[in-house]
């Protein structure tokens, strides 16, 4: 069967990390997220060992603590990457940092969020991807149903908070928090980048000639 190239191209492109416009009022049906995830677990993992997770949290007071372990990494990193961005002489005030502290001052009002985990400890590219494909998989569709999200790692510096709270065992890691919520206006754009012929290259570090 031809794919629709039209669909599946701005699908992939208009999959935006959805913050301010993310419905904090309409609440997401269980089972529509398990769609979402029927088709993430179709994503690759790493020898097929399938070794993930999914805690989907949508009790008002686990969210809400949650949040508040989002709240105490948030403002210590904003600062910090604020600083860097000024060290680099470039303007520390972006539209992601306002967007992102927006979120963080209500996260604990997203209709629901969901944290991929993993049977193990470990790290490396070949670990983390494992899972991080099925996580993006889960964000598409999400969006194909008229849900936004965004993947946040925030709360990881709270990791052993949330893993007593959520009664996750000491040999699971959490992989990221995505908050999960119908998202409001009509569509998304693709964003800004720059284009790809500056930033691809041949064969050696910089040759961006495909002729060369």
């Amino acid at each position: 069967m031809e794919l629709d190239l039209s669909q599946t191209d701005h699908l992939l492109t208009t999959t935006r990390a959805v913050r301010k416009r993310m419905d904090l009022e309409r609440p997401v049906p269980r089972e529509l997220i398990l769609d979402c995830l029927r088709v993430a677990i179709q994503a690759p993992t790493g020898g097929n060992t399938q070794r993930w997770r999914w805690i989907v949290v949508d009790e008002p007071d686990k969210k809400a603590a949650l949040a508040d372990m989002y709240r105490a990494g948030w403002k210590p990193y904003l600062e910090q990457s604020k600083q860097a961005r000024a060290d680099q002489g470039l303007d520390p005030e972006t539209a992601v940092s306002d967007s992102a502290d927006y979120l963080a001052d209500r996260m604990h009002e997203v209709p629901a969020m969901l944290i991929p985990c993993l049977l193990d400890r470990g790290d490396g590219p070949g670990y983390w991807g494992s899972v991080i494909p099925a996580a993006w998989s889960f964000m598409l569709a999400a969006r194909s149903r008229g849900l936004g999200t965004v993947l946040t790692t925030i709360h990881l510096f709270s990791e052993r908070d949330a893993a007593d709270l959520l009664g996750i065992p000491d040999t699971v890691s959490q992989a990221a928090l995505i908050p999960i919520g119908y998202y409001t206006g009509d569509d998304f754009k693709p964003a800004k980048r720059r284009p790809v012929e500056e930033i691809t290259y041949w064969n050696t570090w910089k040759q961006t000639d495909p002729t060369a």
